[in-house]
């Protein structure tokens, strides 16, 4: 060919046989991030056919976790990140040493040097952004408790890897210095003082002037200078941070999405970001997958299964009872413990490193690659199998609540679905005109939130039948459905309706698809809020 195509080669190869992987896993019903990384299996250097480039494949990897850590900051406040830094540090600290002395014990089992065991140690410790990301976002934990534990802790990952990774060669790279203690202690010094000026830096400058440009962008009326200027933004702190304060990648975007998340406009951001956001992700899972060379599952399958038991089992029962300890419900621990039970991207690097300062065999990183890959593919199910038990419980807790006789709250004229951002509003305007009102809400942090404003809460899924009898559906005479989700609203309207002919029925959509829905299955009356919108402004214009 008259030129080079093996960047375009990559990503057509990474994208095209991911899709067709994760359409083939869809078909059988098992996690898409499956037939990714099976993917990248096919296309890596270690199976025959196509050969994508690695390294580049690596690369467009990082622009995926750098979008996704960046989308995660526009919804994550410096109060957020505070609020769970009593159990984040310390967790976070502790889960560390615990997985990292397991690796050590199986290093120094295999025979090899207490220096290439701790490296391997520390590499089955640190969890993989973008897994992590994924799994609570695909179940809109991200804002809540458990949520904000688990990227909290992340985040003091990212840290202590990035202390590590500059630590490491200053401890291996010259062994035999007499002053190798003395020079371990001043790039010690000079990481932290680094990542100090980073944070400095986006708090006194960068939150002065990133919303300013990107407020100046969105006067300018136009969509695509907008989008160009989101995407410039995350990059390029994401990049400085790394190349100026040598922190990573992820932090840097993380800290850039938490400087414009406190804007008007984080929602928009977040939105213009999304579909590059997934692309890459599909991406980062391919890497992944090329880096797995399938005969370590035949060479070292004693080493290998016990790798994963470190990953999954070990990891997940200290982050269990680290949670646990610090007073947190069980489900909070669960679903953080489920989280943390994989290892990624900054562990490929340790193993790198630790392979090339030559006090790590290279067998350790073929484990570590294996331990990642088969972490990643079973991460999904133990998310949805966790929050099977998570549901389950509360099913149970509710049914213990009925047995005991507790007094039923005063029958309400109407029944709220959902207190985010639309049901909030209406409790605020019902309960402005002191009427009885009860909110079914199934985040406890969020219903907690409800609890506030003195309105009658109850914490569950409202598509349960158990739920709204709770609720008191039967004697209730308006059912207001404020939440998002159409499917979930068309089940709500349809027990509802059976339970209670008479009840008055509003619902949300957002398509005309979701309103013939709704009306199908028994709401009277179904709102589009660009339509209200839309009525709105043509009465105020005709009153004009």
């Amino acid at each position: 060919m008259p030129h080079d195509t093996t960047l375009i080669g990559t990503i057509v190869a990474g994208l095209g046989v991911a899709f067709l992987m994760g359409a083939l896993a869809h078909r059988l019903r098992i996690s898409p991030i499956a037939g990714y990384l099976l993917a990248g299996i096919l296309v890596g250097p270690f199976t025959p056919g196509i050969v994508a480039d690695t390294g580049l494949a690596m690369q467009l990897a990082e622009i995926g976790v750098i979008l996704l850590m960046f989308g995660v900051g526009l919804h994550f406040s410096l109060k957020d990140l505070l609020s769970v830094r009593n159990i984040a540090v310390p967790g976070a600290i502790v889960q560390i040493a615990v997985a990292s002395a397991l690796g050590i014990m199986l290093g120094l089992w295999l025979g090899w040097p207490l220096e290439g065991a701790a490296i391997f140690g520390l590499a089955l410790s640190v969890a993989s952004t973008v897994v992590l990301l994924r799994a609570l976002q695909a179940r809109d934990m991200v804002e809540t408790e458990k949520g904000r534990i688990a990227v909290g802790w992340l985040i003091v990952e990212d840290l202590a890897m990035v202390l590590a990774l500059v630590l490491l060669p200053a401890m291996f790279g010259s062994r035999g210095d007499e002053a190798n203690g003395a020079g371990l202690l001043q790039s010690a010094g000079i990481v932290l003082f680094k990542v100090v000026c980073f944070v400095a830096f986006m708090f006194v400058i960068a939150r002065r002037v990133l919303p300013a440009v990107l407020h100046w962008v969105a006067h300018s009326g136009s969509r695509e200078l907008f989008r160009l200027a989101v995407l410039a933004i995350a990059l390029g702190v994401a990049f400085g941070a790394a190349v100026i304060f040598d922190v990573s990648f992820a932090l840097g975007a993380f800290f850039a999405g938490m400087i414009l998340g406190e804007t008007q406009l984080s929602r928009r951001a977040a939105e213009e970001t999304l579909p590059l956001r997934d692309a890459f992700a599909v991406l980062f899972f391919v890497s992944v997958g090329m880096l797995f060379d399938p005969k370590v599952i035949v060479e070292q399958p004693g080493p290998m299964i016990a790798t994963v038991a470190i990953i999954i089992v070990g990891k997940s029962l200290a982050a269990y009872a680290i949670v646990r300890a610090f007073g947190h419900a069980p489900d909070t621990a669960m679903t953080v413990s489920v989280s943390l039970a994989q290892i990624g991207e900054f562990s490929f690097i340790l193993a790198s490193l630790g392979v090339g300062l030559k006090v790590m065999p290279e067998t350790g990183r073929d484990l570590i690659l294996a331990g990642s890959l088969i972490s990643i593919l079973f991460n999904p199910i133990l998310f949805s199998l966790a929050v099977k038990r998570i549901r389950a419980e509360d099913a149970a807790t509710l049914v213990e609540v009925e047995e005991e006789a507790v007094p039923e709250p005063r029958a309400p004229r109407t029944v709220l679905i959902g207190y985010g951002v639309v049901g909030s509003h209406v409790v605020g305007l019902l309960r402005g005109r002191g009427e009885a009102l009860i909110v079914i809400e199934d985040q406890k942090d969020i219903a907690a939130e409800a609890e506030q404003t003195g309105a009658t809460v109850i914490v569950g899924n409202a598509t349960k039948e158990s739920v709204l009898r709770q609720a008191q559906i039967d004697t209730a005479e308006t059912l207001l459905i404020a939440i998002p989700e159409g499917v979930e609203a068309g089940a709500i309207v349809r027990r509802a309706r059976a339970i209670n002919p008479r009840l008055l029925i509003v619902a949300r959509a957002h398509s005309d698809e979701e309103v013939a829905d709704l009306a199908r299955r028994g709401a009277d009356h179904v709102v589009i809020a660009e339509r209200e919108a839309a009525a709105r402004m043509a009465q105020r214009a005709m009153l004009a």
